[in-house]
């Protein structure tokens, strides 16, 4: 058997000389058998910040996630330009949820459990987010949400690692509610997709127009994806409503818009809808959305007064062409880039320093100053009324006029009690 080059017994004493290279010898071995734990560790502080990101990427409300996916990518550009974490970048591992709670669930589930993800930002269905906010809390993972739902911040879906930034329906519908009803009557109808974004809608609204005497005359239901509203119409010019409020989103939004517009509903009464999407508009166009009046979080042409907007404006045209950002795809912006902040502010990737941080977090990413509720980490922020335009437009990006801005107030969102929030001073 060949010896090996470097023996471990001891030389002769003739060769006593050749100890110091001996000593260096052992000191190198041990180095070189202790690097690959090295190596390990080294690779573990470099390991990249996951942020799994389930959104619908096909079905009805497919064109508003692919805006949210555009503009997360963008806040992980920012921040990884900026040089990361620790030396850490941020990866964004985007999933279909395909607009389906159980999709929902098993995506954000792979992501966990497979993937490894730091967190979780996502999602664009009331049912969906509970969905992945569930996984999300059962695996003692941060969430932060970036649709509309009122059930997320209440108790018994809540936890330490649920976020919200979006609007939430009552705040959204409220705002609304407040500036159209004194405006516009008195006497509503709602034709609501029946689940729980059109459900909890209807709620604000309701909730709103109680104290300035505001009267339901029908809240008329369709299922979610629905193509053909011919079958409403009728009753709904029957009633003969001062107002008439499309509770719905997406496609729905923008099919229901057209077939009441062609019906010819709009010159006996004024169409309003919680949520009047840029997305929406855009593939709608100007004459079925004609006259519409609507709430968002986020419209481009606020970049004129708030020089937030415009930065983030600025860098979605660098990066698609001139194209402007989408309320929704603002919020995939927001969603990320605050997560991402609460990382570098608590100093650490795990999810709890991570929410107590972002719980204290004040920030102005796109739209004026925000900030989470403390006890239902409800992003606290303003609501924008437009009006969809069809003439004088700029250019084929220029579709609101901005009516009023409802600023950010603590007071619109319903109390912590009533969400089963136990507050102590």
């Amino acid at each position: 058997m060949t010896e090996p080059r470097h023996r471990a017994d001891p030389p002769p004493a003739a060769v006593a000389p050749s100890q110091p290279r001996r000593r260096r010898l052992l000191l190198a071995g041990g180095a070189l058998a202790a690097s690959p734990a090295l190596f390990h560790v080294a690779r573990a502080q470099a390991a990249p910040i996951r942020i799994g990101f389930p959104t619908p990427l096909t079905g009805a409300f497919s064109a508003e996630a692919q805006d949210q996916v555009r503009a997360a990518e963008i806040a992980v550009k920012e921040w990884n330009d900026a040089g990361g974490f620790q030396g850490r970048r941020c990866e964004l591992l985007v999933r279909d949820d395909k607009l389906n709670p159980g999709e929902a669930a098993t995506r954000t589930l792979e992501l966990i459990e497979k993937d490894k993800v730091n967190f979780v930002v996502g999602s664009l269905s009331a049912a969906t987010q509970l969905s992945i906010n569930a996984v999300c809390r059962d695996r003692k993972v941060l969430f932060n949400s970036i649709s509309q739902s009122d059930a997320i911040n209440e108790a018994k879906d809540w936890s330490l690692y649920t976020f919200h930034e979006a609007l939430n329906p009552h705040l959204t519908a409220g705002a609304v509610a407040r500036y159209a009803f004194p405006k516009f009557g008195k006497k509503v109808v709602y034709l609501t997709a029946d689940y729980a974004y059109g459900h909890e809608m209807v709620r604000g609204f309701q909730r709103a127009g109680q104290p300035m005497g505001v009267q339901t005359l029908a809240d008329i239901r369709h299922p979610l994806g629905a193509a053909d509203y011919s079958a409403f119409l009728p009753r709904i010019q029957s009633l003969k409503p001062d107002v008439l409020v499309l509770c719905n989103f997406g496609r729905d939004l923008v099919n229901s818009a057209k077939q009441v517009t062609d019906f010819g509903l709009k010159s006996g009464m004024k169409v309003i809808t919680p949520v009047l999407l840029y997305t929406a508009r855009q593939a709608g166009g100007a004459e079925a959305f004609e006259g519409i009046v609507g709430g968002t979080s986020y419209y481009w042409a606020m970049e004129d007064k708030i020089p937030s907007a415009k930065a983030f404006n600025d860098k979605f045209r660098k990066a698609h062409g001139g194209a402007v950002p989408s309320d929704y795809g603002a919020l995939g912006y927001a969603g990320v880039r605050s997560v991402l902040q609460a990382v570098l502010n608590a100093k650490s990737t795990d999810s709890v320093p991570v929410s107590i941080a972002l719980r204290q977090l004040k920030y102005d990413w796109y739209k004026g100053p925000q900030s989470y509720r403390k006890c239902d980490h409800q992003s606290v922020q303003s609501v924008v009324i437009v009006g969809s335009k069809s003439k004088g437009m700029k250019d084929k990006y220029d579709v609101f006029d901005v009516l009023a801005i409802e600023a950010a107030n603590e007071a619109n969102l319903r109390s912590c009690d009533e969400l089963g929030h136990k507050v102590t001073t």
